[in-house]
């Protein structure tokens, strides 16, 4: 009994001193992080004049001076994150001005060295501050660290880097591919990632869209959302018709979205593509660019098998006027089932939306004329369908469908 209360007790002695050693050690680390945060402060305010000596500097022809005085290693950390900074902000003469001075003060032959180090941490530290000063002799580097990082956030930050050192279009691809394997659905990161390079658009986008790997195609399309790049549009028109259903999609996206006519032709044969989600953007094209003139195939559509299709067509019906309500309104009447069903979801929320909304004598028309055709179809109390026989004809297919 006394040999097994001794062992417990000096248990309770090695975890007491544990716990002792845990809190003097955290409390030593925050201490030490405190300090780090002071120091910090009392060099951002020592280097204040320099700072606003750079800002005057940049606008003029003159380069730019190096830090005065012999610094401290957080002194000259605290410079060259201000630097970084400002290179992230500025661009053009600026930027090159500044990136020129972060050579000369050292800073990118330091983090050249911290690259190679062995401590992991030194690395990644490295690697950021180099794409942040935009360096291409640290690519070769940055693809090594990038080829052993794991999925997640660093890998993510380290082909940010290599897009902003790279000046060889075959480096940025290479990246690409690295990236693409740290995980499934990476493709919008590594469009973003993609913008920051400095090489020219227009040719990046072109060689991603014309590449046979789905993948590369897939950054190319995302990257192209809020480009304006006409060059590309060719190789956009092919994509249309691509083997792949997820490029095919994104590329119908972008196609809708880019033209500011959309030809019969096109349009009655992407409403028959066998990707609901292809059709949905159809669909939903047709009510954002108003063209009245695809009242009948948006009423087609409300008796599509996908319910996304159904829900657009809806909804672009509801944005057709008085034409498209009254499609909804026969709709309502004469179809069945699940057509009836979203026909008659679209007629109350347009009702409702449009009867609380008369700030605009031309919105208050607007619902006056909707509810005389909603009490023609279904009377003026709601329950008590009173269907008039008279239709009004709505228009058919023909012309381009024109914004």
């Amino acid at each position: 009994m006394f040999p097994n209360l001794a062992l417990a007790y000096l248990f309770l002695y090695i975890c007491t001193a544990l716990v002792v050693v845990g809190v003097i050690l955290l409390f030593a680390m925050k201490m030490s992080h405190n300090g780090k945060r002071r120091k910090i402060e009392f060099y951002k305010l020592k280097q204040r004049d320099y700072f606003t000596y750079l800002q005057t500097a940049l606008t003029e022809d003159s380069p730019l001076k190096l830090p005065p005085g012999k610094l401290a290693p957080l002194e000259r950390r605290v410079i060259q994150s201000k630097l970084i900074e400002w290179i992230d902000q500025f661009k053009g003469e600026y930027r090159n001005k500044l990136i020129v001075l972060c050579r000369e003060a050292g800073f990118v032959e330091h983090d050249l060295k911290e690259l190679s180090r062995i401590r992991y941490g030194r690395q990644i530290d490295a690697a950021y501050r180099l794409g942040g000063m935009r360096c291409p002799e640290a690519v070769p580097g940055l693809m090594e660290l990038l080829k052993d990082e794991k999925p997640g956030p660093m890998a993510i930050m380290i082909g940010r880097s290599i897009a902003r050192c790279t000046i060889r279009q075959g480096e940025l691809k290479d990246m690409l591919a690295l990236l693409l394997t740290k995980g499934k659905s990476i493709h919008h990161l590594a469009a973003d990632i993609l913008l920051e390079t400095s090489l020219e658009p227009s040719r990046i986008l072109i060689e991603l869209l014309e590449d046979r790997n789905p993948d590369f195609v897939k950054v190319g399309l995302v990257a192209m959302w809020g480009q304006a790049v006409p060059e590309v549009m060719p190789a956009l028109d092919r994509l249309v018709g691509a083997e792949h259903q997820d490029v095919r999609a994104e590329a119908v996206k972008l196609y809708l979205s880019a033209s500011p006519a959309l030809q019969d032709e096109t349009i009655l044969k992407l409403m028959q593509d066998s990707d609901p989600e292809v059709r949905a953007e159809v669909v939903q094209a047709l009510g954002s660019k108003h063209a009245a003139g695809s009242i009948p195939l948006l009423r087609k559509a409300l008796r599509d098998e996908d319910w996304g299709v159904r829900y657009n067509s809806a909804e672009s019906l509801g944005k057709l006027g008085e034409p498209g309500f009254e499609a909804l309104c026969q709709a309502a009447v004469e179809g069945t089932g699940a057509e009836r069903e979203i026909a008659m979801q679209q007629i109350e929320s347009t009702m409702q939306h449009s009867g609380t909304d008369h700030k605009a004598v031309d919105q208050m028309i607007a619902h006056n004329k909707k509810r005389l055709l909603y009490d023609r179809y279904f009377g003026p109390v709601r329950g008590n369908r009173t269907t008039s026989k008279k239709r009004t004809g709505v228009a058919a297919v023909g012309g381009d469908y024109t914004a």
